[in-house]
């Protein structure tokens, strides 16, 4: 979730790859290339092509992007902290569309980038994105960590196109997701160690929201974010994520999948009440977000792929004034005092596991590196911070699904989803459109 839209849209390019996990590789034979999926007509979602010219500035980065789920600069905060905003954006979506879609040698963009990026701690950096990132910064006191993260992020995406376990693609949002929301609040000189806590839940969170709703997209650029033990654990293959709408066991893995994420965004929700005024506001309009995005998965009967769905800027408004006046209840203010007592959901990959050689050199890697052991993720119910209702509110029905996480990543359905249109089915809505 790199700032382009709160995280990093990863990707090499193309399924035909020789860097991604082949059909073989990941027990699934019989999958359909990416051209043929083109071929059938599946509505796509248009977007103009991403800036990969490092001599591009900030300006003609923000010209370029296109619209996103999440505010890059909210309205509501002062004209001298959009500007830092805009310059964390300039840089993240620079970043995110040379990882994406630049000819050539794309790791050799991303080195050079970096070596440039560094330049800002040490003297001057030479490309105009960094000049004017340069300013904020330094106005902010930034450390270069975050930035560096996004980078490696991007590194990342040239090799790494499926994701074995959960637990490696929480470590993907330590790199691509969790930096944005540090970064946020550094400049809005909020980054203290129970904001930074709560902060990576949200950022994991909305990075998750960007994936669910970005399946099919993903798939035809060769890229699975649906990790492959939870597949196997429903009876998903990659036969299923080419076809023109939904399987049943597709949709119980979504519908498992949104949960997981909505706790996660729970967990970190409360973060709006430990800010006040216009950053309690600009935070809550973050989560909010979130929670419209995973709504809208929910409202599509778990079916994303026949487009991503999207919420529409009414149940975003309604959700971030839901998680504002939520963040004043005595309920969320605990669970924000609490935050301290959260363990990290897991801790990102050591830097030696991101190589920065050539494809070449690393072709034989195909997932994750486990050289940095981590168990499980703690994702308990955040009950407590009462996020579990109102508009685009997290909770899944019962109907749809009932999972645990298990202390060994093990995941359980016990219920399945109903059958498609049964989970768009009208129902009585509050004032803000929660069902």
């Amino acid at each position: 979730m790199t700032t382009t839209d709160i995280r990093s849209q990863g990707g090499s390019g193309s399924p035909n790859d020789p860097l991604a996990r082949t059909a073989e590789e990941t027990g699934d034979a019989t999958r359909p290339q990416a051209s043929e999926q083109a071929q059938r007509g599946r509505p796509r979602r248009a977007e103009p092509a991403g800036v990969t010219d490092l001599a591009t500035t900030t300006d003609e980065v923000l010209r370029a992007a296109y619209g996103e789920n999440f505010p890059v600069s909210p309205m509501v905060l002062p004209a001298g902290i959009r500007d830092h905003f805009k310059a964390l954006y300039g840089f993240a979506r620079l970043v995110d569309d040379i990882g994406d879609e630049a000819p050539g040698d794309r790791l050799a963009l991303l080195d050079r980038l970096a070596a440039d990026l560094e330049l800002i701690w040490t003297s001057e950096p030479h490309l105009p994105v960094h000049q004017r990132l340069a300013g904020t910064v330094r106005a902010c006191d930034l450390p270069a960590e975050p930035f560096l993260r996004l980078v490696e992020a991007n590194r990342m995406d040239q090799w790494v196109t499926r994701y074995d376990t959960f637990d490696d693609l929480l470590r993907y949002c330590t790199l691509s997701a969790d930096p944005i929301g540090r970064m946020v609040l550094g400049v809005l000189g909020q980054a203290t160690p129970d904001r930074l806590i709560l902060s990576d839940r949200v950022c994991t969170a909305l990075q998750l929201a960007e994936h669910l709703q970005d399946v099919a997209e993903d798939y035809a650029a060769g890229r699975i974010y649906l990790p492959l033990e939870d597949m196997d654990t429903f009876g998903v293959t990659e036969r299923d994520l080419a076809a023109s709408t939904a399987s049943p066991a597709l949709r119980n893995l979504m519908a498992f999948q949104v949960a997981r994420a909505t706790t996660i965004l729970d967990q970190g929700a409360p973060l709006a009440s430990l800010l006040r005024g216009r950053m309690r506001l600009a935070i809550a309009g973050f989560v909010g977000g979130g929670r419209a995005a995973l709504h809208a998965v929910r409202q599509s009967g778990y079916d994303v792929l026949g487009g991503a769905p999207k919420a529409n800027k009414q149940r975003v408004v309604a959700a971030t004034l839901w998680v504002t006046t939520r963040s004043y209840a005595p309920s969320a203010r605990a669970a924000a005092a609490g935050a301290n007592s959260l363990s990290p959901l897991c801790e990102p990959p050591a830097p030696s596991s991101i190589p920065t050689a050539s494809p070449a050199a690393v072709s034989a890697v195909t997932s994750v590196s486990a050289a940095t052991s981590v168990g499980a993720p703690s994702v308990a119910p955040a009950t407590s911070a009462g996020t579990s209702s109102g508009p685009g509110a997290g909770d899944t029905p019962v109907g749809d699904v009932a999972a645990n996480v298990t202390g060994t990543g093990a995941v359980t359905a016990t219920e399945a989803v109903p059958e498609a249109g049964a989970a768009t089915e009208t129902r009585p809505t509050d004032e803000g459109g929660a069902r």
